[in-house]
């Protein structure tokens, strides 16, 4: 059996469930007299979808036939699905599903800002796809935060990369890590092209960095993938980071991403963060000396 010819029976009756559990009173319609279906008739789905009776049954049946995004849509509503329950729909009649651009995540719930947190003292952030910040741990404002960059609306890793200057940027080797962000951002564009909030982005920031227009431009598309990057603090020096995505149930196009010593420098440079995470953010001169002093005396932990 194809793939195909087994989607078609599971959409048949997952249309069959969700029209029995909705009753005429739900969608403002009469119960009128000798009803023997315990929801909604395959007519009246019909008609309140908006496509023909024929049509319909024969999509209930798990016929053959094409369905368009519009009229599946217009069934979703009809059946008052759930964003899982659309995309299950869409799944099984095999069209392509786009989530509801207006959905968009921008924040994150208490367990998942509670996993970045035990993850301390390893640099942790969740992003959306457009590289906005949704949540953050104590380990990467210690390491990522760019006091130019405060006060944005939604802080932005990309703004802040492309608009702040070099000397105050965290990021070492920009001319190599910046275009593979910008592509891996590209990847992501592609589902949301023309969308007010993304054209908008996109936009300013063009016209914001003449550099991050150049790479845009060039149309060059990756995915999100891990990478080896190095950063500098002003307190303990560069510092050497794997970077791993993880996705998050119920967050499409979000993605943990956790940052991990690559040798035992850059470990001991970000312990040295954690133990002195008060006076470092922001640093004082009298708390830079007495960190650079204990690294070089080979004593961080005093």
């Amino acid at each position: 059996m194809t793939t195909t010819q087994r989607r078609r029976p599971e959409l048949a009756a997952f249309l069959r469930g969700r029209r029995a559990r909705v009753t005429p009173a739900d969608v403002g319609m009469p119960p009128g007299f000798r009803r023997r279906t315990p929801g909604l008739r395959r007519e009246e789905v019909a008609q309140l979808s908006g496509v023909g009776v024929t049509w319909y049954t024969w999509l209930e049946q798990g016929r053959p036939i094409n369905a368009s995004a519009q009229v599946l849509d217009a069934v979703a509503r009809t059946l008052r699905l759930d964003p899982p329950e659309r995309e299950h729909l869409y799944r099984l009649a095999e069209v392509p599903f786009e989530p509801d651009p207006e959905r968009m995540t921008q924040t994150v719930g208490p367990e998942v800002q509670g996993i970045i947190d035990a993850l301390d003292p390893m640099p942790a952030v969740v992003y959306n796809s457009r590289y906005d910040v949704l949540a953050t741990n104590p380990a990467y404002r210690d390491l990522f935060t760019v006091p130019q960059a405060r006060g944005l609306a939604v802080p932005n890793v990309l703004w802040t990369l492309f608009t702040v200057s070099e000397e105050t940027c965290p990021l070492v080797h920009r001319e190599r890590e910046l275009p593979v962000m910008v592509a891996t951002l590209r990847s992501h564009y592609g589902r949301h092209v023309g969308e007010p909030a993304w054209e908008g982005f996109v936009r300013r920031l063009s016209a914001a960095s003449p550099y991050f227009a150049e790479l845009w431009a060039s149309g060059e598309v990756i995915q999100p993938g891990r990478r080896v990057k190095t950063f500098r603090h002003e307190a303990v020096g560069e510092v050497r980071l794997n970077s791993q995505s993880l996705s998050v149930d119920g967050m499409p196009e979000c993605r943990i991403v956790v940052y991990t010593p690559e040798d035992d420098m850059s470990r001991a440079r970000i312990a040295l963060l954690r133990q002195h995470r008060e006076p470092l953010w922001p640093p004082t001169e009298e708390g830079v000396h007495e960190i650079i002093r204990m690294w070089q005396t080979g004593n961080p932990a005093s």
